[in-house]
């Protein structure tokens, strides 16, 4: 044991002496210029392979260097070549500030390299250091004053630092989630979504595909949120001494217009299916009402929905905004969506927001029968290879539909069905609901689903038989239904015990070497 003894004990005095090392030379360049030379020390720290080394320097140089900003002690205007520096009729003291100037780049360069470091602790103590100095430089420019615009930020910093989150090679959702807090201050925001599109905009002119870069950039834009309620933009991490309403950056319709072009610069690209499904599921929330004019997202939307299967799904909602709201005139949209019914639709995660979404698109009493008469018809034909959960929507949700458009109730009591079931007019291969005969068929497929074997399912079915009532049904709370909880819910209905002729099966749903017996129980 003495071994590892003496191994936890020379751990413990590296610790002390690294710390103790850097305190003392952090403090000795703080108190005298003339250990200015110990900077070397403490930045070369940063390319330890230690990582708690790493931090406890980021975190010296982050004092450092943020004393020297309040102390004006850092070279101001453009930077001298550091080999020039002896030349000259340079007074000491700004030999000195052109001297921490320099080192004050080296120590960004190798915080930007650290924000690719594998250890996320490195990672956010880098973030964290380089925000400061992003305020700093923001409070004490390093530019000529007399040179610069009225309002200061350091936005070649911020751009630099974005440019790494954004990387090409390494997933950043961890540090981009802790990069949230800065990304509440409005300035902060506002360059931010700059450096994005400037980012975007070099890279579309490489012609490879980068899946890992197109997941930084949407989980950074993602967590964008412009607040919309102020008038006024008040919450900025570089206060300005001039004039608010002459600033851009104070503006909320400049943070929605560029908010705005971030994305339609992000869209253009050419993304991968499972990241147009990442975007569809936030859009019609999310990006839609922070944008100054979301019409703009017309072409993506069609062309999304054009793709088919769930990328469609998610697109009705998008496509729904704009029509509701924003008046859009989307020709054959009906046609399109007609077309979308598929047995997979019943199968899709997204099922839930599709009949809800489908549910509003065909609620207006306006629509022509044809056009109702063949949603409800192929909903009907589906049916018959449906899994029980999705009839238990359809169902209800049939009968709805033809509460809404009485024109539709001839499907029902149309004499001849039960005589002449074989004899459907009906297309069910036709993509145009004008043309597949809905009108003059019946719904025989719900008479057939009387005889389903879910006991539930065949007492929706047989409502049909009743007069429908004028008050529609509720099916919100069947959307998310699942499979899982339908069984539950059947093993827990009470039930009146029956005479058998044999003795009533105890030890299926309760044996654990069953696969019924893991999940359910009887008790």
């Amino acid at each position: 044991m003495a071994p590892s003894t003496d191994s936890n004990v020379k751990g413990e005095n590296s610790k002390v002496l690294y710390k103790k090392d850097i305190n003392t030379k952090t403090d000795r360049i703080l108190q005298n210029k003339k250990h200015a030379n110990d900077i070397f020390d403490v930045i070369e720290y940063l390319q330890s392979e230690n990582d708690k080394q790493i931090i406890f320097a980021t975190n010296a140089c982050r004092k450092i260097f943020c004393t020297l900003f309040d102390k004006r002690d850092l070279y101001v205007g453009d930077l001298p070549e550091e080999e020039d520096l002896m030349s000259g009729d340079r007074s000491a003291e700004e030999k000195y500030r052109i001297f921490m100037r320099h080192r004050y780049n080296s120590c960004v360069e190798n915080l930007l390299e650290n924000i690719g470091h594998e250890a996320f602790q490195v990672k956010e103590a880098s973030l964290c250091a380089l925000m400061k100095f992003v305020e700093a430089e923001g409070k004490y420019p390093l530019q000529d004053p007399d040179s610069c615009e009225h309002f200061h930020f350091p936005r070649e910093l911020l751009r630099t630092l974005v440019a790494h989150i954004l990387s090409e090679k390494e997933d950043m959702s961890l540090l981009i989630s802790r990069f949230q807090e800065f990304l509440e201050m409005d300035d902060v925001r506002y360059y931010v979504m700059s450096s994005v599109r400037d980012s975007m905009s070099r890279k579309k002119k490489k012609t490879a595909e980068i899946p890992v870069y197109y997941n930084n950039v949407f989980t950074l834009i993602s967590n964008i949120k412009i607040p919309s309620q102020e008038p006024k933009m008040t919450k900025f991490l570089v206060k300005q001494d001039y004039n608010l309403e002459k600033w851009k950056v104070a503006k909320v319709k400049e943070h929605k217009l560029a908010f705005e072009q971030m994305w339609m610069l992000f869209l253009k690209f050419k993304l991968p299916s499972n990241m147009y499904k990442k975007i569809l599921v936030i859009l019609h929330e999310s990006v839609m009402p922070q944008m100054s004019d979301p019409t703009l997202l017309m072409d993506f939307l069609s062309a999304a929905y054009d793709i088919g299967g769930a990328i469609s799904l998610l697109a009705l909602n998008g496509l729904f905004v704009l029509i509701h709201q924003h008046n859009l005139d989307y020709p054959d949209f009906y046609k399109k969506l007609y077309g979308l019914l598929d047995p997979s639709v019943f199968h899709v995660k997204y099922r839930a927001r599709f009949f809800y979404l489908v549910n509003i698109f065909l609620s207006s009493t306006h629509l022509p029968a044809y056009l109702v008469a063949a949603f409800v018809k192929r909903f009907a034909r589906l049916s018959l290879t449906a899994p029980p959960t999705a009839l238990l929507i359809l169902l209800p949700f049939i009968c709805n539909l033809i509460r809404r458009h009485p024109s539709c109730r001839v499907l029902i009591h149309r004499p001849n069905a039960a005589e002449e079931p074989c004899d459907d007019p009906y297309v069910m291969e036709e993509k145009d609901p004008a043309k597949c005969h809905a009108l003059e068929s019946s719904l025989w497929e719900i008479k057939t689903l009387q005889k389903h074997y879910h006991p539930e399912v065949s007492k929706a079915a047989y409502k049909i038989n009743e007069p429908l009532t004028e008050q529609e049904e509720d099916i919100s709370e069947l959307l998310e239904l699942s499979t899982f909880e339908l069984m539950k819910r059947e093993i827990k209905a009470e039930r009146k015990a029956i005479p058998l002729e044999y003795d009533k099966a105890t030890e299926l749903l309760k044996s654990s070497r069953e696969v019924l017996g893991v999940h359910f129980s009887l008790e």
